[in-house]
């Protein structure tokens, strides 16, 4: 290596490392500020939350590295032309592309090297960050509680609407199922809202619910009787229940249940989970259009598999209304006819909702993997728009290069995120949504490329529309007379 490429490359790898640095430490900070609550309060010593954070920055590097490119590639550069040390090089036959191979050369290293750690290391930091997480919401019931639906809290199951007030112990519309020691639900206790009041050293949660009911069914021993379905219901002004929590302090924070999801698997893994779900998907889709259509009259004679004429054929119901001159029995046809209707389209609304959670299970699969792909590009690129806009805008330092980095970096996150986001319901393929930004990275990263090393500086109004007023021009436009 001579020693021009160790210069720039050392230059480069510097405010690299720096800047990556503090951006990490932001980001980190940043995370923890996020789980704060459910972090704080719970007597976890240093140690517990370091793992926390050491396992959940590995998802932080896809966003964290390209921004560190851009930035010290800008600042790098910059400060090259600034201090006229591009003018040095080309003095001595030193062009941009040359001055640049060095560092083409490491960027692909790093993506390849991004690529694996995609692959590799993310994938085993979200299993560990988020089995953990998952743990640590069983040290405080409070937390354990999430908003909309069922949670599993010892021998009850306890469904909010809302949760507010003071660390969120006032609750609203409460739903609970107990469980009896034959381990059934034959205790429902409905409340419009209640409290939770529990003290650190008090192994029990004081529950206190207000204007509600409690449903129990009983269950007699004679068969005869429960044909009957007794139950006895109680209705409340307040209503207060202990909870036991000693079992909330014997948690093991180590254990790992869910190890399956797609943000946990790795390239193998979700190219088989993607073949699985797409293949269980459509069965299920041939399925119910089987069923569907056998159940419906209407598809069938679209389908000409059931012509009108053949009346031997056709629905009992359906020949009653051609045969009987009764209005009422007509009126009765009528009725059963919309019922049969209104239960298909709610069949149709029901699956429809169902089919869409699917698909987008499996674009949310084909997303993250198609992810790691892009990141083998995505360094390399936004450090040539990096450097060319250094050597355009000479100017190194933490101004200008900044503003730019962030317009430039917020720009590529925000069109990414928004494609993706389409892509999860079908809007777009996901592949398209997964490679736009990058795509549109790649010529934006050549023209910039191109105009710094001929030296034509910043891009003017002129030059966009030059293109346009060429064209104007050859047009063969009525002269004046």
């Amino acid at each position: 290596m001579k020693i021009i490429d160790r210069y720039i490359l050392k230059s480069y790898l510097t405010r690299l490392i720096s800047v990556f640095t503090i951006c990490m430490f932001i980001f980190i900070i940043q995370t923890f500020w996020l789980f704060i609550d459910e972090l704080a309060g719970k007597g976890l010593d240093i140690i517990i939350i370091g793992k926390f954070l050491v396992y959940y920055s590995p998802k932080l590097i896809p966003l964290v590295l390209p921004l560190s490119v851009l930035l010290a590639s800008l600042m790098t550069f910059g400060s090259f032309a600034e201090n006229y040390e591009f003018a040095a090089m080309k003095s001595t036959g030193i062009s941009l592309q040359r001055a640049l191979f060095s560092l083409l050369v490491f960027h692909i290293a790093l993506g390849i090297g991004t690529f694996y750690f995609s692959n590799h290391i993310i994938p085993y930091g979200e299993l560990k960050s988020y089995n953990l997480r998952r743990n640590l919401a069983k040290l405080e019931p409070t937390l354990a509680i999430r908003e909309g639906i069922f949670n599993e809290i010892g021998q009850y199951n306890i469904k909010v609407n809302r949760k507010y007030g003071d660390n969120d112990r006032f609750l609203e519309n409460v739903i609970i199922h107990e469980y009896t020691p034959n381990k059934e639900n034959n205790i429902v206790i409905k409340a419009e809202r209640g409290e939770m009041k529990n003290e650190p050293t008090d192994p029990n949660l004081k529950l206190v619910l207000y204007n509600g009911n409690r449903y129990e069914e009983v269950i007699p021993k004679k068969m005869k009787d429960r044909q009957r379905v007794p139950h006895a219901k109680v209705a409340f002004e307040e209503y207060e229940m202990n909870i036991d929590l000693s079992q909330f302090n014997n948690v093991d924070l180590t254990e790992e249940k869910v190890t399956s999801s797609y943000r946990m698997q790795k390239i193998d893994q979700l190219r088989i989970s993607i073949d699985t779900l797409q293949r269980k998907f459509t069965e299920e889709q041939d399925v119910f259009s089987q069923n569907f259509s056998q159940h419906s009259m209407v598809s069938k004679i679209a389908e000409n598999r059931l012509p009108l004429v053949e009346q031997d054929s056709l629905p009992e119901d359906i020949l009653d209304f051609i045969i009987v001159d009764l209005d009422w029995k007509k009126d009765r046809i009528f009725t059963q006819s919309i019922s049969k209707i209104q239960t298909s389209i709610r069949d149709l609304k029901a699956k429809r909702l169902q089919f869409f959670s699917f698909q987008k299970l499996i674009n949310l699969h084909k997303i993250f993997l198609y992810e790691k792909y892009t990141l083998l590009f995505v360094s390399l690129l936004l450090f040539l728009i990096g450097a060319s806009l250094g050597a355009i805008i000479k100017k190194g330092g933490l101004g200008l290069p900044i503003v730019l980095s962030v317009i430039i970096f917020l720009t590529y996150h925000y069109i990414g995120l928004f494609s993706k986001n389409a892509a999860e319901d079908n809007s777009i393929s996901p592949l398209i949504a997964t490679w736009l930004s990058t795509l549109i990275l790649a010529p934006f990263s050549y023209i910039l490329t191109k105009r710094a090393s001929a030296d034509k500086g910043a891009i003017s109004l002129y030059d966009l529309f030059s293109p346009f007023l060429s064209l104007l021009k050859k047009l063969p436009f009525p002269k004046k007379s």
